[in-house]
């Protein structure tokens, strides 16, 4: 049997209309038999931080940084139109009249599909934050080395 094809996507952004699309791609590759891999940096560890409590973290400007940035899923601004967060509620409001699952509920389809996500140590390392501020769905902690084997293998690779 023919190994399965692959697609990696770096997930940079922390804002919910990215992390949307992100998530779309990703299980559209994996319902395609494909091996999907999700590399979340930056900004993008935002959306795989866990919804509750702060992030512990050592000197006042990774403190700063990171009560400013506590991420997690159900706090994701849109990257237009957030008006102080009036254009979150909105836009999930308009999801929900079209039954459009929420950026939490297509990382569960994508779990199901065998997408594996992937946190940046080196983004970690750079903002304070250890492994304890993720959700239990990341699958493993690792640098660019790590995603750019997975990407030289791939067929997709994709930046959002």
């Amino acid at each position: 049997m023919a190994d399965k094809e692959k697609m990696t996507i770096i997930v940079f952004s922390g804002e919910m209309d990215k992390a949307l699309a992100a998530f779309n791609l990703a299980i559209g590759g994996a319902t395609s038999g494909m091996e999907v891999t999700m590399f979340f940096t930056f900004w993008g560890l935002n959306v795989i931080k866990k919804n509750e409590g702060g992030i512990e973290s050592k000197g006042i400007m990774r403190k700063m940084l990171n009560f400013m940035n506590r991420g997690g899923a159900k706090r994701l601004p849109l990257s237009k139109f957030h008006m102080l967060g009036m254009g979150d509620w909105m836009m999930k409001k308009l999801m929900k009249d079209v039954n459009f699952p929420h950026v939490e509920e297509l990382m569960a389809v994508a779990k199901e599909f065998g997408v594996k996500f992937v946190a940046c140590t080196t983004s970690m390392g750079i903002m304070g934050i250890s492994k304890d501020a993720f959700i239990p769905e990341v699958d493993s902690f690792a640098g660019v080395a790590t995603y750019l084997a997975d990407a030289k293998e791939s067929k997709i690779n994709l930046f959002v």
